[in-house]
């Protein structure tokens, strides 16, 4: 099991970036009707969001980063 690898500042970037990259890939893929560059935008986004909320990150664990408190 992952042990928790985002804290502080890092964790309130992934949510902050995360949200409003899935919030800008829904509407690139709706409004501008780029559906392919608007799901690649809002999957990277989902990712950030996720790393975020659960505190865990593979690439932090692949490079040997730790920024939890």
């Amino acid at each position: 099991m992952l042990e928790r690898n985002v804290g502080g500042n890092d964790r309130l970037a992934r949510i902050g970036f995360g949200s409003v990259f899935a919030f800008v890939g829904v509407v690139a893929a709706v409004a501008l009707r780029e559906p392919l560059v608007g799901a690649l935008v809002a999957l990277f986004g989902g990712g950030l969001l996720a790393s975020g909320v659960a505190c865990r990150c593979m690439v932090n664990e692949l490079l040997d980063i730790d920024t939890a408190e």
